[in-house]
């Protein structure tokens, strides 16, 4: 009877841990912008950015910030710790140079963890718990915005070898923490989905495998747990929006090695959300999804949770382009055919690596049928017009030049760019127009016609509606000589 007793109190308090929770999320998403730390608002930032962040922390007596190592270029590396609880929680982001999002929502969630509100959920799990964040692992590699560091290698390869002083300082900080939990932070690209629908893949987890044979221990089943959580908070914001990463084993990989070593190794891979390219909402979602997850983890009320949700999850596809342009009539050597068109809209980064502009590609034509796009034009009916060439003096309305099927232009050109700000290939006068034909890689930059009259403009990938106003459409950018 005592037993029985033991586990029905055992039971109401998980509950009542799980009830005080859902209440708890809502509140957390609705607050967010109170928290949010404004002065990293853009993906490209660097470690310069965040040094006045950590300093302020560092003046700060509810944290304790060391410096734990540098990177081969001498930058810094910071561990910000918090809490009294007995259970380390190991939080790094950033492994990547070019994957900031992760980095920009510990900044959020350390202001969250010194604000005055929230006194009783924040006392949960700090009383339970002591959080270390050690955010922008691989300085070198944000100064440039690329994904390896300094040594040109992948951080995330170097487990065993350890033979850049980032990797070496992961792996030391995991033996002496030997945290309970570990939050391995990182962005994904934005052409995954949630296997075979048309959502992406905004956020990706994953219990990460720690041998070939993807066995389900303890460990990994507490990680799985708690991800079910996450994913379950998520689909609150981002309906259909999560994945789950490939388990497939690596050995060299500091997640699995982690979660061989002994700690519950939590992946969050941070994807693509439609009209967010500065990943502004997916970092709110990590927001959210992080505070909750510490949440579960402070009270157990995870534990409660079946480990077969996790299979439930979709699996990552990557199945998306940025634009989908389906049933279009193509014509060629005097034959009509019928094309479907994936179009990806590349990133080029500027100089200085803080702000970018798009150079598009066809990625793919045919039968794309079991593909998706973040935006999907339905061209049954309309026809491929190639474009034209036109020589003006000055670019003064860019639309009355695209009404009469004119992209490239030979006019006076700003001088050291790449590109412009209106959607128009500006050229020089020795440009030549060759044979227009449609093909995987072209830059896409044709006109589509109906019953005779031109309806849309595909300038540099972005579609473009001839009866609408630029300034009420994303547009894109135009090119300079095609670079």
């Amino acid at each position: 009877m005592i037993k029985k007793l033991m586990s029905f109190a055992i039971l109401v308090l998980l509950a009542s841990s799980m009830q005080a929770q859902d209440e708890l999320t809502p509140q957390l998403y609705e607050t967010y912008e109170d928290y949010k730390e404004s002065s990293i608002g853009k993906r490209r930032i660097k470690h310069a950015d965040i040094q006045p962040l950590i300093q302020k922390f560092k003046a700060n007596p509810k944290f304790e910030v060391q410096k734990v190592g540098e990177s081969i270029q001498g930058r810094d590396l910071h561990l910000i710790s918090i809490g009294s609880g007995d259970s380390n929680i190991f939080l790094w982001s950033q492994m990547h140079g070019d994957e900031p999002t992760a980095t920009q929502a510990i900044f959020d969630i350390l202001n969250f963890l010194d604000a005055p509100e929230f006194n009783e959920e924040k006392e949960a799990i700090l009383s339970k718990l002591k959080l270390h964040f050690l955010p922008m692992l691989n300085p070198d590699g944000a100064e440039v915005f690329t994904r390896r560091n300094a040594l040109g290698i992948d951080i995330n390869r170097d487990a065993l070898r350890l033979q850049s002083p980032e990797g070496q300082t992961l792996k030391r900080l995991r033996d002496s923490l030997d945290a309970d939990f570990g939050f391995n932070l990182h962005d994904q690209s934005k052409y995954y989905n949630a296997e075979r629908t048309e959502k992406p893949a905004t956020i990706s987890y994953l219990a990460t495998a720690y041998n070939y044979e993807k066995d389900i221990n303890e460990v990994r089943a507490n990680a799985m747990k708690v991800i079910v959580y996450m994913n379950k908070i998520i689909q609150n914001y981002a309906p259909g929006q999560v994945g789950r990463y490939s388990d497939d084993f690596e050995p060299r990989a500091f997640g699995d090695n982690i979660a061989k070593w002994g700690t519950s190794l939590i992946l969050i891979e941070s994807g693509g959300y439609p009209d967010d390219p500065e990943k502004q909402e997916i970092r709110k979602l990590n927001y959210v999804s992080i505070l909750s997850a510490l949440y579960t983890i402070a009270n157990e009320s995870f534990k409660n949770i079946p480990i077969g949700d996790y299979e439930k999850i979709p699996r990552n596809d990557r199945m998306l382009f940025d634009l989908k342009i389906e049933n279009v009539t193509y014509e060629l050597m005097g034959d009509d055919y019928i094309l479907d068109l994936g179009i990806f809209n590349h990133e080029v980064d500027l100089e200085g690596h803080n702000q970018f502009y798009y150079k598009s590609s066809v990625a793919d034509q045919g039968d794309l049928s079991t593909f998706y796009g973040y935006k999907t034009f339905d061209a049954n009916g309309y026809k491929i017009v190639p474009p034209k060439v036109a020589q003006v003096t000055r670019i003064e309305h860019p639309m009355d030049l695209l009404k009469d099927g004119v992209a490239f232009v030979k006019t006076e050109k700003p001088e050291k760019s790449a590109f412009v700000h209106f959607p128009l290939i500006l050229v020089n006068d020795a440009f030549k127009l060759k044979n227009f034909r449609l093909q995987p890689g072209i830059n896409p930059t044709f006109f589509l016609e109906k019953e005779g009259k031109l309806t849309h403009a595909v300038i540099n990938g972005f579609l473009i509606d001839l009866s609408k106003p630029l300034d009420q459409q994303n547009t894109g950018n135009g090119l300079i000589n095609g670079k």
